[in-house]
């Protein structure tokens, strides 16, 4: 079998013998030396023996490569793309898809019995099941030596680029604006390719579903004219720096279980503290008597004004503020939504939310370990349920969306 993990530069190091029993964080197999330390192998797969060579060590912790698979796992594939691993944009290219969603629920229960000390565990990670062609954003790096250009991603743990002429995880539009910057090499040194429906799908076809005909965008965020998403019927507009979800089918079943946690009547008050563009604001607050989405992004605050007229709610409103200390004296909400950048709430932002004192916290979080940690933190509230979303198919990555309840 060939070898695509072992670094030459360690080959002298001594080898040994390891049985794989499951996976770390960034996807990478883990096993038990003989000295009870636990070891991080990239590229390995849950129940396979692997001959292994030390790289890093600590105390406690090590890395590894692979030198050899003495028994594959039975969830082993051939990887279909042919610079993984070398590319660092996917980590799980070598398992079986069920494995994959197997290795990411279990990620996320972990981390809520391990660090936010809860039994309250997730029983289903949803899927589009889509796993290639499904990503509508995309940041490449170009690297110039003399007159040639190289662009791609970079490589795994490093910022050396891989280049890359065709992405498994971009749809044909983003690939073909991939194969132009080749033939064109930009001047920038960072380029972001997007996808999404234009104006002209939008005006031609206020119906048109999410997956319709995109146009794509090749430029700087600050050069970047906007593109346009449609998750059930509602419009959002994304432009500049604006945050939406890369996988516009998981963004929605995300919304749709935001929306049946936050369970809101029209007498109802929702506050959204980090709102972006708006889409769990409107998505969830369409329920709701009155919502109030914070979010210290102008660009996103204002296609979140934006999205909020264009689809016609005049109970919704935006203010561009910090989450930790927005002006919040007037609203009193039932149902506060938080879904922070991956390190998590801040202290002050813990503050916030338990000042507001909703009966209701629906946390969305893209790091399983930073929402247990925060668990632990909004006191006077305990986790109901709790899911797990595939937005990152063939990643390591994993979405959660969380429900904990005052009092109880």
């Amino acid at each position: 079998m060939k070898n695509y993990y072992t670094n030459q530069e360690n080959s002298g190091k001594t080898a040994c013998t390891v049985g794989i029993t499951g996976y770390g964080s960034k996807g990478e197999g883990v096993a038990r030396l003989d000295d009870g330390r636990v070891v991080f192998i990239r590229g390995a797969a849950r129940g396979e023996t692997c001959e292994i060579r030390i790289t890093e060590e600590s105390p406690r912790r090590c890395k590894a490569e692979i030198v050899s698979i003495t028994e594959p796992s039975p969830h082993r594939i051939k990887p279909d793309c042919p610079v993984y691993p070398q590319c660092g944009g996917c980590d799980l290219r070598h398992i079986t898809y069920d494995e994959e969603l197997t290795a990411k629920l279990a990620r996320v229960n972990d981390a809520l019995r391990r660090i936010g000390n809860t039994d309250v565990l997730a029983d289903e990670i949803l899927s589009t099941g889509q796993i290639n062609g499904y990503r509508n954003k995309a940041v490449l790096h170009a690297a110039r030596d003399g007159a040639k250009t190289e662009i791609g991603f970079y490589s795994a743990e490093t910022h050396e680029i891989c280049p890359v002429k065709h992405c498994m995880l971009l749809p044909d539009e983003l690939n073909k604006a991939l194969r132009d910057l080749w033939d064109n090499p930009p001047a920038e040194k960072n380029i972001t390719l997007r996808t999404g429906l234009s104006v002209s799908d939008i005006s031609h076809n206020s119906n048109s579903p999410c997956f319709g005909q995109h146009s794509a965008i090749s430029a700087r965020f600050a050069q970047t004219k906007p593109v346009f998403a449609e998750l059930d019927g509602l419009v959002f507009r994304i432009s500049g720096t604006s945050f939406f979800q890369v996988n516009y089918g998981a963004a929605l079943l995300l919304l749709q279980k935001a929306r049946e946690y936050a369970a809101l009547s029209d007498n109802e008050t929702l506050a959204d503290l980090y709102c972006g563009v708006g889409s769990l604001t409107l998505f969830i607050g369409r329920d709701a008597g009155y919502a109030l989405g914070i979010e210290n992004n102008p660009d996103a605050i204002e296609d979140a004004v934006y999205n909020a007229r264009h689809n016609g709610f005049s109970n919704i409103e935006f203010l561009c503020a910090d989450a930790a200390n927005p002006s919040l004296k007037s609203c009193r909400p039932d149902c506060v939504i938080v879904d922070p950048p991956r390190k998590g709430l801040s202290a002050n932002a813990v503050r916030k939310v338990l000042e507001l004192s909703p009966k209701r916290i629906v946390y969305i979080s893209c790091d399983p370990a930073t929402l247990a940690r925060d668990v632990k933190l909004l006191i006077g509230y305990r986790p109901q349920r709790v899911c797990a979303v595939d937005m990152f198919p063939r990643t390591a990555n994993v979405e959660c969306c969380m429900l904990l309840c005052r009092g109880f």
